[in-house]
């Protein structure tokens, strides 16, 4: 990953071998019957939201971009894919000299979509656009779950700020996708070191319950942590007594304590309970931040309560109990041949089970009202409607195999907020329903 226009620190190695193995033998036997070099249009969409999800959110795109950019064939990668048999010699050397030379389409990263929507467009030869499936569903499946329940916690949580500390309930690199997902869905720090190197994400954090229990009173590990990160520190208070605890905080701090953490029981009654008394010890500006396995509905039942932030760990990291958005990678049109002048054809899946496809090169818009206020999801195929050009939700993101959308994460979480206050205002209920929007489609192909 070339990241020196954004001044990021890590470099990511080939993703040549993110992989499924039948999209190497397909790759073969496309090979051996002539139909590789076809062009085709790959689309990725979901057909249904997650169950009672409102909108979902597209995150992963800058990922998938550095992955499309790093799809290598390197030595060690075709020496293991020789020594087992994975492909044949003919399929070897044409996989040696792999570069991704296509175009790819998409929503620009942090907009929202819906049933339908082309979040992503592939198009190049079958060959080279088929490897590259499963890495961008892997990505895109994982960060869009992340973030869409990141928004909703945040949408809950209003103006209080959303830490991110679920590193240690994922796979370690998982964590580092995770907490850039987090921002783009409104998340304003992380407890990930990682994800602060690689993203610039600001990193947060103090103490937990072993640096307490570590000293011969609460006290002394007060006054540790005070005397080593100053009193603008944030202590940890729910290790044995709330109470007593918050008194010897104060005590050692003094009243400009910056913050104390509570981490367990009642915390709507317990932090009614701390701002009362922070405020009877003269601790008016100290903050009170809260954590314990909270999840979207937990935050918005903490609206009234005296709370100053969140901090959020298992329920994020896992999608708030929606860990995938079931994102599908289809062949929507190739060519009659592999000529350079060869017309497309719009192919599509028609299986029973509701796992069909639709055929055809789409484009996307969403129609808004007087208000300026979104009312649908537009998908068609062919020439978009004039009422709607100004409306297209799908960007250029690879042109002739080189990337052109990178951009940094502020501006893409900039775009989220944007994108979800367009929304109708159910949108953010947290109760469980339909998509907020409907999807439309028009020009569709015959037989669609």
């Amino acid at each position: 990953m070339d990241t020196a226009d954004l001044g990021l620190p890590v470099n990511v190695p080939s993703t040549a071998l993110f992989t499924d193995q039948y999209e190497l033998t397909m790759l073969q036997a496309a090979l051996k019957a002539g139909t590789a070099e076809r062009h085709s249009v790959f689309e990725v969409f979901t057909r249904r939201l997650p169950h009672g999800r409102r909108y979902g959110v597209v995150a992963g795109t800058g990922r998938v971009l550095d992955a499309v950019e790093n799809f290598r064939f390197d030595e060690g990668v075709l020496r293991f894919l020789r020594e087992k048999a994975v492909v044949d010699e003919e399929t070897l050397d044409w996989l040696t000299g792999y570069r991704f030379s296509g175009d790819v389409w998409g929503y620009p990263e942090g907009e929202v979509y819906f049933p339908g929507s082309p979040v992503m467009r592939v198009e190049g030869s079958f060959a080279e656009c088929v490897l590259l499936e499963t890495v961008i569903l892997s990505i895109l499946n994982h960060d869009s779950a992340i973030a869409a329940a990141a928004s909703r916690m945040s949408s809950a949580a209003g103006d209080r700020p959303l830490i991110e500390m679920g590193a240690r309930r994922t796979h370690e690199l998982a964590a580092v996708a995770a907490s850039r997902a987090a921002y783009i869905g409104g998340f304003s720090s992380t407890s990930d070191l990682a994800a602060g190197f690689r993203y610039n994400i600001p990193t947060v954090g103090t103490s937990a319950h072993a640096f307490t229990l570590l000293h011969d009173t609460e006290r002394d590990a007060f006054r540790a942590q005070v005397d080593s990160l100053g009193a603008g520190t944030t202590l940890l208070v729910d290790t044995y007594d709330v109470t007593e605890a918050v008194r010897a905080a104060v005590e050692v701090a003094g009243p400009g304590l910056g913050a104390v953490r509570i981490d367990s029981g009642d915390l709507l009654l317990v932090a009614h309970r701390v701002r009362q008394q922070l405020d009877e010890l003269g601790a008016r500006d100290t903050k009170i931040v809260v954590t314990s396995d909270l999840d979207e509905y937990a935050i918005a039942s903490l609206a009234a309560a005296p709370v100053d932030a969140y901090g959020v760990g298992t329920q994020l990291v896992t999608g708030s109990g929606h860990p995938t958005c079931s994102m599908v990678y289809k062949l929507v049109a190739r060519a009659e041949s592999a000529g350079p002048q060869a017309p497309l054809v719009p192919v599509a899946k028609k299986s029973t089970g509701g796992k069909t496809s639709i055929g055809g090169r789409k484009w996307a818009a969403r129609r808004r009202d007087a208000d300026g206020v979104a009312e649908a999801e537009v998908i068609g195929i062919g020439e978009v409607p004039p009422e709607l050009a100004d409306r297209q939700l799908t960007v250029p993101l690879v042109r002739g195999g080189e990337v052109v959308a990178r951009e940094p994460l502020d501006v893409v979480r900039d775009r989220h907020a944007a994108a979800r206050a367009g929304l109708p205002l159910s949108a953010t209920q947290l109760s469980r329903g339909e998509p907020v929007l409907p999807t439309e489609y028009v020009h569709l192909p015959s037989g669609s």
